[in-house]
């Protein structure tokens, strides 16, 4: 092929995929069937022109369009990789964590339903082979959520639903050429019937090894694009070989999924990607890929829609009645999925509540599209399939696609009109008054003091507000009708409390482009935020101030870190939890402090002074907890807290001088030379802010004890015995330590974390190094006094005999004991205490 005409097709392609997507939008359709559309009448066009007698000019044309090397494995190897990678890149990870069963269930069992249904029903109607049926089942059960998605979300559909989808989405194509796979090698094999669970007992071990290859490679790969920190160019271009990597050696090296290996290092990078690269580098990262998607999922659309004329070639009438019946099945499989299955898992409370007006919108919005045209062009490349297989397989795929596609795709609007998803709920309609009456007010006093600045012609001015005070008039008008009183104060609230959520994650984006906060950080704190929303959207203020307390929450991952430090002396995980945690209770406080600004300024405007006030409780509530949070964690590793707060001013500080020299460089004040040396000069200050403070947990035991201002004057055998007396006990924030009215039988020893302990009434703290529970022991009587662990918090257990033990040995620690009673009513029931006699 001539590599100007090659050429010049490719740049053709790529106008296609630019005038598509306006196109799609004028004409409402999915930006997917557009593309088929013209991808199909390309295909058909070179063909007719190629046959035709008509004319013999467009004859190269044609000859090269259908020439061009359109092979599965490009589909499979090329373009299928940047999808899944780009897609992984863009996931909000910890937020789908939230929803892995549902997402799980609904990619694998739908996966596997489809197939089972539509090879099955397709087995007894055409006389095929079940492992041929099979096939077509795993080819057509793939979805492309890319048309309900993008509509969902124009109408704002619950976040969790599209997010459901997406996460559904991605697996399932794992899921369904994992099976490909699978019933291809029997197909290849001549096995017409092989056992289902033969085939399911290998499924496994294809996920095991594609999520092996998969992490092992983005681990490499982001290792080494932190070495080469300083050149963003090598670090993106690493980026690009990493999906390519992992879906070569998932398949070549363990005979694994290759999807799985991509799907599993995005991910990988994902969660680890931001903090170890600069933000910066992450935006620009998110971005090329994003570019890289589209041109790859355009491109594979169009690409595989001029093979369907080919693939349609030798069509049958008989061949119609099993289109329908996939159809048929197809429909079926994913209505029991939605309608039965789904409710289930609601009811279960792993899933959330869907409506069945979406699970309408999401049955028809099921579209197949190029990854199922890719794999039905792999069985009809097989030169060990049988031809008559391939032309079943091939038609039945092409003509599937093409149902989805020019019939659910095009109506896809309509069937959502008729549900009416597009329209606004009577909430959202009466909210919708007051903020066009609120805005339109702020409006017309910027625009009075624009006039006054510029002098314009009095006529002018009056003409113009004589207009805009006529449109006000009617806003307000609106906003103050009958209908409006709809909005109840519940409702204010939930509302209130969405736009606050939403306005907290903007002050967390800027902080991260600001470089005031790090990557790492910024990605946990808009999970918390998207928790506040969900909350808020399910359960109004009671779901808010869950969600916010769950975000303080210490999880099973920390208990697990904490085992590992406690029992074998591991103390990486806890130390790195124990950080970040501190890090982000500070970030919190913080942006926490910016959110009663935007109250004052918006909501109240919107909302009345009652949700207003309300709200300001709210954040001061959340205000209050990170500040518990964070006196215990200083409580619990003194110094920590301020070389955090230095950093943090030092970032502060940085982002200030760096603006200032852009303004500089604007205003012409400096040229660029200089100016391109003092950005150079403050990245590598920045760089050096960068690493975080090291954090030095407790140590072991015997060591402890040694620093410990109580055991001061014991000799070294003594200290040997008390260590080995001493046994450690972790406690979760909030876990009550000591009960009011047990029975008093040892003394603890604040190793690593606070708690807070309640006598008659009134409460203290106590930190490393403070004991509590020893007037119990020494009295032999019921303890007065209740300790609950405020942090995460590790003591030291000592049991009565060996406490009495060192007490007897110990001036110092008898005279800390004294210290602890003596601003109590029990001070002199403490001196005639044997024990405690004076020295």
């Amino acid at each position: 092929m001539d590599i100007a005409l090659l050429t010049t097709i490719i740049a053709g392609l790529f106008v296609v995929i630019g005038v598509a997507e306006p196109l799609a939008a004028r004409l409402r359709l999915p930006y997917s069937v557009i593309l088929a559309t013209i991808g199909t009448l390309i295909g058909a066009g070179a063909i007719f022109f190629l046959r035709t007698d008509l004319t013999d000019a467009l004859n190269p044309i044609a000859e090269s369009i259908l020439a061009l090397p359109i092979r599965s494995n490009v589909f499979l190897y090329v373009f299928l990789p940047t999808l899944i990678f780009q897609a992984t890149l863009g996931m909000n990870v910890r937020r789908m964590v939230d929803d892995w069963v549902p997402i799980l269930t609904l990619a694998v069992v739908a996966v596997v339903a489809a197939t089972l249904t539509i090879g099955y029903a397709l087995s007894l109607v055409s006389g095929l082979p079940l492992v041929v049926c099979l096939l077509v089942g795993s080819i057509v059960s793939t979805t492309d959520p890319s048309a309900v998605v993008g509509i969902f979300r124009s109408l704002s559909a619950p976040r969790r639903l599209a997010r459901i989808i997406e996460g559904e989405s991605l697996l399932n194509d794992a899921a369904a050429i994992a099976l490909f796979g699978l019933f291809m090698g029997y197909v290849m094999l001549g096995l017409p019937d092989p056992g289902l669970g033969q085939a399911i007992s290998s499924f496994p071990m294809l996920f095991v090894g594609g999520t092996i290859a998969g992490w092992a490679t983005a681990r490499i790969a982001v290792g080494l694009m932190a070495i080469f920190a300083r050149f963003e160019l090598a670090q993106i271009s690493i980026s690009v070989a990493v999906p390519y990597l992992a879906y070569i050696g998932a398949e070549q090296i363990f005979g694994a999924s290759g999807v799985i290996g991509v799907v599993v290092a995005g991910l990988t990078m994902n969660i680890i990607g931001p903090g170890r690269l600069s933000p910066a580098l992450w935006q620009n990262l998110r971005e090329v890929w994003d570019l890289l998607a589209h041109w790859a999922g355009a491109l594979i659309f169009i690409l595989a829609a001029l093979l369907i004329p080919r693939l349609l070639e030798d069509t049958r009438p008989g061949d119609f009645a099993l289109i329908l019946v996939v159809v048929a099945a197809a429909i079926t499989a994913r209505a029991l999925i939605l309608f039965v299955l789904m409710p289930m898992l609601t009811a279960l409370r792993v899933s959330p509540r869907v409506e069945s007006r979406y699970r309408v919108a999401i049955l028809w919005g099921g579209l197949r599209g190029a990854v199922t045209l890719a794999l039905a062009l792999a069985v009809t490349e097989s030169l060990r399939v049988p031809v008559e297989t391939k032309r079943v397989v091939g038609i039945l795929a092409t003509g599937f696609t093409l149902f989805t596609l020019l019939v659910q795709g095009t109506t896809l609007r309509w069937v959502i009109g008729r549900l009416g998803l597009d329209k606004l709920s009577p909430l959202d309609v009466a909210l919708s008054n007051q903020v066009i009456a609120v805005a339109l007010q702020t409006v017309r006093e910027g625009v009075s003091r624009m006039t006054d600045n510029y002098d314009l012609p009095r006529d002018t001015v009056r003409s113009e507000a004589k207009r805009f005070a006529e449109r006000l008039d009617h806003a307000v008008e609106r906003a103050d009708a009958e209908d409006n009183t709809l909005i109840l104060d519940r409702d204010r609230i939930t509302l209130g409390l969405i736009a606050l959520a939403a306005y907290e994650r903007e002050v967390i984006l800027a902080r991260f482009r600001e470089r005031a906060i790090s990557g790492r950080l910024s990605e946990q704190m808009l999970f918390d935020v998207d928790r506040l929303i969900e909350g808020a959207r399910t359960g109004g203020r009671t779901g808010y101030q869950r969600a916010a307390r769950r975000g303080l929450r210490y999880g099973p991952s920390f208990r697990l870190a904490a085992f590992l430090r406690n029992r074998l002396r591991y103390s990486g995980p806890l130390a790195g939890m124990t950080a970040d945690r501190f890090e982000a209770l500070l970030a919190k406080r913080l942006i926490l402090r910016d959110l009663s600004g935007f109250v004052d300024s918006r909501i109240r405007r919107i909302h009345g002074r009652r949700v207003a006030d309300l709200l300001h409780e709210l954040i001061n509530r959340r205000v209050e907890a990170v500040e518990t949070g964070i006196e215990g964690l200083r409580l619990q590793y003194p110094g920590y807290a301020e070389k955090l707060e230095r950093r943090f001013i030092r970032r502060t500080a940085l982002r200030l001088e760096e603006r200032e020299y852009n303004a500089m460089r604007e205003d012409g004040l400096i040229g660029a030379e200089l100016h391109t040396a003092l950005m150079q000069d403050i990245t590598r200050r920045r760089n050096e802010t960068e690493g975080r403070p090291h954090l030095d947990l407790a140590l072991r035991k015997e060591e402890l004890v040694r620093q410990f201002p109580l055991f001061a004057d014991l000799d070294e055998a003594e200290l040997r015995r008390l260590s080995r007396a001493l046994r450690t006990r972790f406690y979760n924030a909030g876990k009550v330590i000591l009960r009011k009215d047990s029975v008093s039988r040892a003394v603890f020893f604040v190793a690593s974390g606070a708690v807070e302990q309640e006598i008659a009434g009134q409460t203290s703290r106590l930190g490393r190094g403070e004991m509590f529970g020893q007037m119990g022991v020494l009295a032999k009587r019921p303890r007065r006094t209740e300790v609950r662990a405020i942090t995460p918090t590790s003591v030291l257990e000592l049991d009565e005999e060996a406490f009495r033990r060192a007490l007897k040995r110990s001036k110092a620690l008898r005279q800390a004991v004294r210290d602890s009673v003596s601003a109590k009513a029990m001070t002199e029931e403490a001196m005639r205490l044997p024990e405690l006699a004076k020295d």
